[in-house]
């Protein structure tokens, strides 16, 4: 793989790319990108339309071809695939590493994924099933096999011979995993170990137990808090105590982003790997199914509005005030959501903490309704002139803030335990239930204290 070029201004190259795209000066092009990272070279393609994407992922070396596809999101590898044949596919797959090729080859079309698998020696295929043998977002199907092992009952020197015969470490190597004749999992030879010891000591004397292995079925998610918890810098990965693989810290940064965009784009309905430059008819279909279910919600609130009908029709201030309400209810709901949903992604609630936390919501839901129920009741009385206009609204605030603060933690908790992801539908619900609830008390009370 090609070193990391610190002094490339991928902006500027983008523009210079951009240029010779639009001119088709292919030649200039190659010139361009001869010295990009792997990495750079990914993120140029997923920054390009459907058409200048193409054209520069014809002129990319095929040599790179593996190291990109590995990089790129899901969404647009499907768009190079598309633009491979066989013969391409199959020289890429063999460049790549395993837990990279089992994520690959799930994206290609069955009669490419045959031809590829076919393509594979046994061992590569052997390996490739282990992987594919482990549910999706589990530390098996992250993991690589590309692993050191050494017996505990061989001396250091006996290590130094095999490694300098070797002639190569895998990357992010930072220590030598001992495992016995059958295969079961020991411990780590750290590298310093190795080093610093005399060359006739056994390795089982100065190995280290390992307390933060990591069973193949591990979830991802739990994979990045251990290593963000133990510093880690790769993890050995074991089935009934068997060492399967290793788990290295590139590949927790790739779980990191995975999560952060899963997090900021399934709150709105679209999937973290969203292509920003799909064809309108692709990103239109998906956004169509959120606006559908939105469309739903609003219609709810539409309708506890129009109960109230006779109401706002007497009093017109209503109608200008009801905003308010909604809004200030969906911003405190929203905070306690994100705070009740970044807690569930950490770990950190569970049910001894469950309830000092939403008397905690409940108490700061209290304290910012009614102070903003003052301040609203007396900029309201201020600009109708009506002391019970700001009363109203400002009972209103009272139980929206307080409905909203309950809702937010409530309601991904209830979403965790039916199987739902709480950031994918948690806003929605949310929102719903604090324009309803707004709605609901505000006109309510006008009805009952105002007509």
């Amino acid at each position: 793989m090609q070193e990391l070029n610190t002094t490339t201004n991928l902006n500027t190259t983008r523009d210079d790319v951009f240029d010779a795209i639009e001119k088709q000066d292919a030649a200039f092009l190659k010139t361009i990108i001869s010295d990009l990272h792997p990495g750079e070279l990914a993120d140029l393609l997923e920054s390009m339309p459907p058409k200048k994407r193409s054209f520069l992922w014809e002129n990319i070396p095929s040599a790179l071809d593996a190291d990109i596809l590995a990089e790129v999101q899901d969404e647009v590898r499907t768009t190079l695939i598309r633009d491979m044949n066989h013969a391409e596919l199959i020289s890429a797959a063999a460049a790549m590493e395993v837990d990279d090729l089992a994520d690959v080859i799930e994206d290609l079309p069955e009669e490419m994924r045959t031809a590829v698998e076919d393509s594979l020696s046994d061992s590569i295929r052997e390996k490739l099933e282990t992987n594919l043998s482990f549910e999706e977002d589990t530390a098996g199907r992250l993991m690589s096999t590309d692993v050191v092992t050494i017996r505990p009952d061989v001396r250091l020197e006996t290590v130094i011979r095999y490694l300098r015969w070797r002639g190569a470490l895998p990357e992010h190597t930072h220590g030598f995993f001992i495992v016995d004749r059958e295969g079961q999992y020991l411990g780590m030879l750290p590298i310093e170990a190795l080093v610093t010891h005399d060359d006739a000591v056994l390795v089982g004397d100065v190995m280290q137990p390992d307390n933060n292995c990591l069973e193949a079925t591990t979830s991802t998610h739990e994979v990045a808090q251990i290593f963000e918890r133990y510093n880690l810098i790769s993890a050995a990965v074991v089935g009934q105590g068997k060492l399967l693989g290793r788990i290295t810290i590139d590949n927790v940064l790739d779980i990191i982003r995975d999560n952060a965009n899963h997090t900021l784009m399934s709150g709105v309905g679209l999937d973290e790997g969203e292509d920003l430059f799909a064809p309108v008819s692709i990103s239109a279909k998906k956004r169509t199914i959120w606006l559908a279910i939105n469309l739903v919600t609003a219609f709810l609130a539409a309708w506890v509005i129009g109960l109230f009908e006779t109401t706002i029709d007497k009093i017109v201030a209503l109608a200008i005030l009801m905003p308010i309400v909604a809004s200030m209810g969906g911003i405190a709901g929203s905070q306690t959501l994100t705070i009740t949903i970044r807690g569930l992604s950490l770990n950190q609630i569970s049910g001894p903490n469950v309830f000092w936390l939403a008397r905690k919501e409940f108490a700061i839901g209290v304290i910012n309704g009614f102070l903003w129920a003052i301040v609203i009741a007396l900029l309201a009385w201020a600009w109708f002139g009506d002391v019970g206009i700001g009363l109203v609204i400002g009972a209103a605030i009272i139980v929206n803030l307080i409905v909203a603060a309950i809702s937010g933690i409530t309601i991904p908790l209830i979403l965790k335990r039916l199987g739902s992801d709480p950031a994918v539908s948690g806003a929605v619900v949310l929102t719903t239930v604090t324009d309803v609830v707004g709605f609901m008390s505000f006109l309510g009370l006008a009805s009952i204290y105002l007509i």
